[in-house]
């Protein structure tokens, strides 16, 4: 009994002073508190985003930033602004002079007007003269008519007395033949003494009469027999030399239309280098195309030229029109609509961002994507716009155009654990649709 006494005297007090000490059980309920936490942060909701840097813009392309660019060549005589003045639309911006020796001629619009005016008469007087021509081809075509007529009225009558002088002509034959007989049977009657002188006088007198009268009937014969054949000659000719007068004056319209043509062409050249000109002296004057802040000058100097579409300024707009200009990866555009929220960070402006809790997030300005670019721009980026939300707070007055910003586009909510695994293996985000998620490949 002694024994055991002593042996646990001397060994059990050993086994005592082996305890665990109180920092030690500390120490392991916190780490045990803090497995804990960590392994319920896991299963925290966490909302996936995709993030992007870019600048501020404007959402319409009118209320960018803008190059102030000459039409016209010139050389610099005034500015009537200076940087960072508020012009209206209309205000002269600067005034140039002309470098063209073409257009140096103070008084070249009232020659070019006095040219124009001398061309148009040009051109009263050969329209005058086609209306002309028309009326001589409209005569001539109606003496054509009339004379083709005369001539067949002419031809009919002489066909007529042709036929009346042709019969007058066989009778006349008739009667010198019977006067021949009467004539020949006297004659014998006469030297057989059968009659007196002075009848057989009468007789031949008769005859002889008869052979004039069939010479005469036999000449108008062949008289209307000409003149047939004239009035036939002079029928054909019509048609050939009033032919000949329609075609010289149909020429004659045809070269006076091509040569009105011409004058035309020439009164509309004329017409247009005139309204150029005049357009051109607008030019000298370079207006603000709209109402906004001028920026930046960029020629500066009196007397300084400039070229065509040279910019001279850069004026900035007036206008509330804000957006964001976003560059996102390639990868992640499928994910990317119109609509989805955006949180956004301006460069300058205090923040405190909790991309998977928006909710929490400080100093970031909602947004909502208004439009996704179809292409790839040139950093291998694709570039969405975002405009303000207007459910959410108003982006700040002081912004101006061309800071930067980043941002972060708002999908749907994951637990942690797959969120980190996600970007340990290098996935894409997910989607929910319908309830479900959808893999990006399944979006496409």
């Amino acid at each position: 009994m002694d024994h055991l006494d002593k042996l646990s005297e001397t060994h059990l007090y050993s086994l005592r002073t082996l305890k665990t000490p109180g920092i030690g059980r500390m120490v392991a309920k916190v780490l045990m508190v803090i497995t804990f936490l960590f392994i319920l942060f896991l299963f925290l909701p966490w909302q996936q985003n995709i993030r992007g840097k870019g600048k501020l813009t404007a959402l319409s392309p009118k209320n960018r930033p803008q190059m102030i660019q000459s039409a016209i060549a010139g050389r610099i005589t005034q500015w009537h602004i200076v940087e960072g003045d508020y012009v209206n639309k209309g205000d002269v911006l600067l005034s140039i002079t002309e470098i063209k020796d073409k257009y140096f001629d103070p008084n070249l619009i009232s020659r070019m007007e006095e040219q124009l005016e001398a061309k148009k008469n040009s051109q009263e007087a050969k329209t005058n003269k086609i209306i002309a021509l028309r009326n001589q081809i409209v005569a001539l075509r109606k003496a054509l008519v009339a004379k083709n007529s005369q001539a067949k009225n002419k031809l009919k009558q002489a066909s007529l007395k042709l036929e009346a002088d042709s019969l007058e002509f066989v009778a006349e034959q008739v009667n010198y033949q019977n006067a021949t007989s009467i004539f020949e049977r006297n004659k014998n009657r006469y030297e057989a003494g059968n009659i007196t002188l002075t009848k057989f006088q009468e007789i031949e007198s008769k005859f002889q009469m008869s052979a004039a009268k069939v010479l005469k009937a036999e000449n108008e014969w062949l008289q209307r027999k000409a003149d047939l054949a004239n009035a036939e000659l002079e029928l054909t000719s019509i048609d050939a030399d009033y032919a000949d007068k329609i075609s010289k004056a149909q020429s004659n319209l045809n070269e006076t239309i091509s040569s009105l043509n011409e004058t035309k062409a020439q009164i509309a050249k004329m017409e247009n280098e005139l309204s150029n000109v005049r357009i051109r002296r607008e030019q000298y004057q370079i207006i603000a195309p709209q109402s906004g802040h001028v920026v930046k000058a960029i020629k500066v100097g009196i007397g300084e030229t400039i070229k065509e579409g040279d910019a001279v300024a850069t004026i900035l707009p007036e206008s509330d029109d804000k957006a964001v200009e976003m560059y996102v990866k390639a990868m992640d555009i499928p994910l990317i609509e119109s609509g989805k929220k955006v949180r956004v960070q301006f460069d300058g402006w205090p923040a405190l961002q909790f991309s998977g809790w928006p909710n929490v997030s400080v100093g970031t300005f909602g947004g909502i994507v208004a439009n996704v670019d179809r292409v790839q721009s040139n950093n291998g980026m694709f570039r969405i716009l975002v405009k303000p939300d207007p459910e959410d707070e108003k982006w700040p007055e002081q912004l101006r155009l061309g800071s930067g910003i980043k941002g972060w586009v708002m999908l749907n909510n994951v637990s942690v654990w797959y969120e980190i695994w996600r970007q340990m293996n290098g996935f894409p985000p997910m989607i929910y649709e319908d309830g479900e998620v959808v893999e990006n490949e399944k979006k496409k």
